[in-house]
């Protein structure tokens, strides 16, 4: 966000309570508070569901009011309505944040092309080439209505490209602007897998409910791209499989499997097999081998968030911790990220102080394997620092208290337990 920008004040349309709680939710983390929700009055822009119930109809009459306003869609199917930005579901951060600023652009836009107040006793005259309205004096009020609109000439408007860029090589990326995929409690253990002989939800059994990433494919990839950053240099990962590039400098990795074959691959301990033999070699920035399939890119942190999921398949990295607090040191970009059960309660939780994982999986009653993967791929990104026990256990971590004000997040909080 620029901060010498004001937040666009936007109005929510066609959006249930709990709708409206994650839009703001979204606006103020993912978008960093690029738009701020006001009231329909307030609003300098609206923004529609279209996929709720009578959205057609309220967007129409909200068209036939004419109140000139900015109208941002979000929508599963493509949009026909003229002068309305269109934002396509599984809503992507980037096309929102850039409808956002187009409709900053049109009010500053609209803004700028309001005409002056004319100047009835001024003769008229050139000011670099805009004319005002020349008004003798005898002529009364109702003349001087009349002359103007026949002789105010507003300001030029500037040119708003609302069109569609041309798809650029960037966008033609698929893989790495891939929209987040959500795992339900349900879908969990079949996508993530799980360790035999050990139960990461039984307390008894939590000192063996850890896992060391280096001796996955999360490690390897890991300790590749921080030679790879260091040394400024793409570099490719060999590991007796596809090829694995690295490219510092736009932090995207290329990849060419599908999700599936990953899976698999990044839940195998690499170090036991003596047949995988892995290599690091730098290459040619000017090399053909460089040539490669645009959809196979992928961003590097969403890429290695998914591979300490699966690494970990519920447990937690040794080098943390389990009986000391940790604590979440920005919120995660959940737009591109594999969303595993309550990583965003998880996240509300430990954003707002350090806690031992057993006592965010009871505050929050959930199984402790939710705790331990989110807390393995958000490790893994760092974004999970360990607090001191001789300073930071002193006092032990508040719990959350009922409050008859419920505040926004608390609200959002709620919301999703029940889900």
């Amino acid at each position: 966000m620029n901060k010498r920008k004001s937040p666009l004040k936007v109005a929510l349309h066609a959006m249930d309570e709990r709708s409206s709680k994650l839009m703001k939710m979204y606006l103020q983390g993912p978008c960093q508070g690029v738009a701020v929700v006001v009231s329909d009055k307030e609003a300098e822009c609206d923004i529609f569901d279209m996929d709720a119930a009578n959205a057609g109809k309220q967007l129409d009459a909200r068209i036939a009011l004419k109140t000139a306003k900015p109208i941002i869609a979000l929508s599963l199917q493509e949009g026909k309505q003229k002068n309305v930005l269109y934002v396509k579901k599984p809503v992507k951060l980037d096309d929102l944040l850039a409808n956002i600023e187009k409709a900053r652009v049109l009010i500053e836009t609209k803004a700028s092309s309001r005409p002056e107040k004319p100047e009835p006793t001024t003769p008229a005259k050139s000011d670099g080439g805009n004319l005002r309205a020349a008004v003798p004096p005898q002529k009364n009020a109702a003349n001087l209505s009349k002359n103007q609109e026949a002789t105010v000439q507003p300001a030029p408007k500037k040119q708003v490209n609302v069109r569609p860029a041309e798809e650029t090589d960037e966008q033609k990326k698929t893989s790495k602007h891939q929209a987040a995929m959500q795992l339900t409690e349900k879908n969990f253990g079949s996508f993530i897998g799980n360790v035999p002989g050990v139960d990461v939800n039984d307390p008894k059994q939590f000192d063996k409910a850890m896992y060391n990433p280096k001796h996955y494919l999360q490690g390897y990839v890991e300790s590749a791209f921080k030679v790879s950053e260091a040394k400024g240099q793409i570099r490719q990962l060999n590991i007796g499989w596809n090829p694995l590039i690295l490219f510092p400098h736009s932090h995207e990795i290329w990849f060419d499997v599908d999700d599936k074959q990953l899976r698999s691959f990044a839940g195998l301990a690499l170090n036991n097999n003596l047949d995988i033999k892995i290599t690091l070699t730098p290459l040619d920035p000017n090399s053909s081998a460089l040539v490669r399939a645009l959809d196979k890119f992928h961003a590097m942190d969403a890429f290695l968030w998914k591979l300490a999921c699966w690494a970990s398949k519920g447990r937690y990295p040794e080098s943390l911790d389990i009986y000391a607090p940790v604590y979440l040191k920005r919120w995660p970009n959940f737009t591109r990220m594999l969303v595993t059960p309550h990583a965003l309660r998880i996240s509300a939780l430990l954003i707002q102080g350090p806690r031992t994982l057993t006592n965010v999986a009871q505050v929050l009653n959930i199984k402790p394997q939710y705790v331990f993967v989110f807390i393995s791929a958000a490790f893994a990104l760092g974004m999970v620092g360990q607090a001191q026990k001789n300073v930071d256990q002193t006092l032990p971590p508040p719990d959350i208290q009922p409050n008859k004000k419920k505040g926004l997040l608390s609200r959002i909080i709620q919301k999703l337990r029940g889900n």
